[in-house]
């Protein structure tokens, strides 16, 4: 009797144990991530962000209810990355909502609450046992602070050639930026300050008008003549040089220089030659001039060289040309035009990872200098291997379409087009300061800086119409940036990589670098898994119960043996 007694008080005893350690992992979060890519760790940059907010933060997230596996496991990973933060920072509180379910009032607000937000729907068709079922799935999240509200998007757009595992993955693999960035802007003390310089036949301001949307979203965007200035102020966060088709002054080029030595941010865009089909079609064979914008001696001081010539690759985007007629009306056809390339980003660096490909319109090569500053420099686009170079003067004509190209002469390999360079920069006028540029100086009270912060970055690409959009003469509407007009297709890539590297240039916390988090997609077997679904059904489900059973078993075995005395001879 008392060893029975001994017995439950030794039981009760375990279930106190383990009833207790659930009770303090209800109000404790802990995890240790394991994991080879470390998916579940986060960034520096992203816990310093996180921490920063000293008031309430709530966020809602519309991810529940019954979808796929695939939208299951995005649903755990914006958990378990919830989970995280709150363990940062104790003002956090989130929830998740299935925005398909309440009352029908609570539906209407619901939808007006979207429509204002501009958080639309998803259409879902899946397998719900043995019928197709279609669902709208909201894949959002919405955070609160203070009196402000940002809207992340959780799911990536699905790139051409992307299934849906693909898709999800990456989406799993963005989820810490977008918070994080999220993050950033909704408790900003002020917005950022990017700078479009103007006076010097740049783009004009109707097509950078989605450009200029796009930024405006999250930070102030000003335009200005560099010469209605006496300095570039410390207060701009970032100056975009778009596209500029006469020389920039001297004057004005200093004080681009002056501002990036104080750590100054900037993005050239500049093409090195004036070509367009239109010239060509209207000589029939064409010689582009080239564009002197003024800037090749700073950018070899800076230590990037754009070559005078012109990039043309076998992986390109087409353009349409006359092939006969019919009925009185041409018939057209679509050619590759090797000068209009399609780059497909390799590199890793976050302004680039997991973008579509881009479609640059007759670029040049950048070579990249060795100077003695310590100056990082990353390529970030480049043609493909298939690549040659003609050089100035370059000849230009639809000829070239009639035969078919001898890939043996496409083979000077990549060429770089997209340059990032970023470190303390020396000034190009070191040494070299004109009585000019001295009295400018004394005029405004400031001293010349020979050598530059090392918070500065420039990124220099060899083409400014990329970032572009077209505009209808005659209606005056525009297109999104990368919609390529004759093959009828739209670039994402294109808006991506500068809107990207505008948010890396304004990222003072380098949050950005979380876009490189890559989490491996492991694939199952779908034939398999049909094949196999009721063995692991009874693995899974039986085999724990046996197992237990046994053990059970043996154990009470094992008690009449030790208790009865029956192993005693």
């Amino acid at each position: 009797m008392k060893n029975k007694s001994g017995y439950y008080l030794q039981a009760l005893l375990y279930i106190g144990i383990i009833f207790m350690v659930n009770v303090i992992a209800n109000f404790f979060h802990f995890s240790m991530d394991l994991t080879g890519d470390k998916r579940y760790t986060l960034s520096n940059s992203t816990k310093k962000i996180i921490s920063q907010p000293d008031d309430n933060i709530f966020i809602k997230v519309y991810l529940d209810g019954e979808f796929p596996s695939g939208f299951k496991r995005l649903r755990s990973s914006t958990l378990e990355f919830l989970e995280n933060i709150r363990d940062v920072n104790d003002n956090i509180v989130y929830e998740f909502e299935d925005p398909t379910g309440g009352s029908e009032q609570q539906l209407k607000k619901r939808k007006e609450e979207f429509e204002a937000d501009k958080i639309s729907p998803i259409l879902l068709n899946f397998y719900d046992g043995s019928q197709m079922v279609q669902k709208p799935i909201f894949p959002f999240a919405v955070i609160y602070y203070k009196n402000k509200k940002f809207v992340v998007n959780l799911l990536e757009e699905q790139l051409a050639g992307d299934n849906e595992e693909v898709v999800l993955n990456r989406s799993v693999e963005l989820l810490e930026y977008k918070f994080a960035s999220a993050f950033q802007r909704i408790t900003a003390q002020r917005p950022k300050r990017v700078l479009f310089t103007t006076g010097n036949a740049e783009l004009e301001r109707n097509q950078l008008i989605r450009l200029e949307s796009e930024i405006r979203k999250n930070h102030l965007v000003g335009w200005v003549h560099l010469d209605s200035i006496m300095k570039i102020d410390t207060t701009i966060d970032l100056m975009v040089v778009a596209g500029p088709r006469n020389a920039i002054s001297l004057k004005n080029l200093f004080k681009i220089d002056q501002y990036i030595m104080v750590g100054g941010k900037v993005i050239w865009l500049l093409d090195k030659m004036e070509a367009s089909l239109d010239s060509i079609n209207v000589y029939g064979m064409y010689i582009p001039p080239d564009i002197n914008t003024g800037t090749d001696e700073i950018l070899f001081k800076y230590g990037v060289r754009i070559m005078p010539d012109l990039i043309m690759d076998l992986e390109c985007s087409s353009i349409p040309q006359v092939v006969g007629m019919q009925g009185g009306k041409p018939q057209t056809q679509l050619f590759p035009w090797y000068y209009h390339l399609s780059i497909a980003p390799l590199s890793t660096h976050p302004i680039v990872k997991n973008i579509d490909r881009v479609n640059m319109f007759f670029p040049s090569s950048i070579d990249t200098l060795k100077t003695d500053d310590p100056v990082k420099k990353t390529i970030l686009l480049q043609s493909s291997e298939y690549s040659r170079t003609q050089l100035s003067p370059a000849r230009l004509s639809f000829e070239i379409l009639k035969t078919a190209p001898d890939p043996k002469k496409f083979n000077d390999g990549k060429k770089n087009v997209a340059v990032l360079l970023e470190g303390g920069f020396s000034s190009a006028f070191e040494n070299r300061l004109t009585p000019e540029l001295e009295i400018l100086l004394q005029s405004i009270g400031i001293k010349f800086i020979p050598k530059g912060d090392p918070k500065a970055k420039q990124m220099v690409v060899s083409d400014a119409d990329f970032a572009k959009n077209l505009v209808n003469t005659t209606s005056g509407e525009t297109e999104q940036i990368g919609y390529n007009k004759w093959e009828r297709a739209y670039y994402k890539g294109n808006k991506d990589f500068i809107s990207n590297a505008i948010e890396y240039m304004l990222d003072g916390d380098n949050i950005i670098e979380s876009r490189s988090k890559e989490v491996k997609l492991r694939l199952l077997d779908p034939v398999r898994i049909k094949e196999d679904k009721t063995k692991w059904q009874m693995i899974n489900v039986v085999l724990p119960v046996v197992i237990l059973g046994l053990f059970g078993g043996l154990y009470s075995f094992w008690r009449r043996r030790k208790y009865t005395g029956t192993d005693t001879p």
